[in-house]
Parts: structure tokens; C-alpha cells; sequence
């Protein structure tokens, strides 16, 4: 495994059950993944950067946030999420309306084209992962996927632990 905060030429094989060991093997391995799907994501019928898919991303996920909630989600400023939000309104991908309660607050929504993006970038990402699992031996599938599974029930346990926040 690499040590991010090395030379790059410290490979050291198998972890040992060194938890340490073992995270910096995970980094790597998520490193890999993002550059991945960073690939993936640019085969798209539209191109975004890795900030633009995020903001579709968190809306897809909670509709109708306001520019202020959007913002400390995504940990930028106010000024950088609204202009954020001004080029994927521009690009047909978000739409700001009008609270129904709150006249001043303004929601932020995917519009159909959106959704569409994201889909055709998850799609992409989809098939660059599924195309290196295949690669990998059945055995060695199963044992990533139990240890997948048992790694976010650490998360979510850990997660519960320190009261609801995830790492």
C-alpha cells in the first residue's frame, strides 16, 4: 500500500490486522475508486466537475434545501454556493423556487434534466466499477462485499456512538 504521506515507494503487502495498516490500504483504494469515477463521470452526455455533481447529488437526496443549507452541506461559502447554483440553474439542472410558507426562502430542486445527468453518471459509474469487480475472483468479491457490509455497520455504530454524526 502507498502512504499518501510518503514517497509512493513504501509498498507494504497485506495489513496484518493492523488497523493502520489497513486504513491507508483503504485510502488508497478509495483514491483509486474516486479517480475511477471521476473517468466514468466525464462520459457523460454533459460534463461537471467533481463540485457540481456533489450539489446535484445532496439535492437529489434532500429536496428543497435552501442556498444557506446547501452551502454548510457541502462546507463552502454562501457566495461560492450561489454561484454554484447560478451555472446549473443556467444548464437546465436546478430550478429555484419560492418556499410556500416562507416568502423570503427560496428552495432548491433538480429539475428533469437533473435527475437525468445524474442517473447517466451513476449508470457510467456503474459499469467502470462493475467492469473491475469482474476482474476480481468470485472469492475475492464475496470477501469485499462482507467486508463492505461490515465496515459501514462500524461506520453507523460509530456514527450512533458520538451521536448521530457520520465521519
Amino acid at each position: 500500500m502507498t502512504r499518501l504521506s510518503g514517497s509512493g515507494d513504501d509498498r507494504v503487502e497485506g495489513t496484518g490486522g493492523d488497523p493502520l495498516s489497513l486504513a491507508l490500504e483503504i485510502a488508497d483504494a478509495v483514491d483509486g475508486l474516486a479517480h475511477l469515477w471521476a473517468v466514468a463521470s466525464q462520459e457523460a452526455s454533459l460534463r461537471l466537475s467533481p463540485h457540481q455533481l456533489r450539489a446535484l447529488r445532496i439535492l437529489q437526496s434532500e429536496p428543497g434545501l435552501n442556498l444557506t443549507t446547501l452551502a454548510e452541506g457541502m462546507e463552502i461559502g454562501l457566495p461560492t454556493a450561489s454561484r454554484l447554483c447560478d451555472r446549473l440553474a443556467a444548464a437546465g439542472l436546478l430550478e429555484r423556487v419560492l418556499h410556500p410558507h416562507k416568502r423570503r426562502e427560496v428552495q432548491l430542486n433538480l429539475t428533469t434534466r437533473g435527475r437525468q445527468v445524474l442517473d447517466e453518471v451513476a449508470a457510467h459509474r456503474s459499469r467502470a466499477l462493475a467492469e473491475v469487480l469482474t476482474a476480481m475472483k468470485p472469492a475475492d468479491r464475496e470477501a469485499l462485499s462482507r467486508g463492505m457490509r461490515a465496515l459501514l455497520a462500524a461506520q453507523d455504530a460509530a456514527a450512533r456512538h458520538m451521536g448521530g454524526h457520520r465521519f
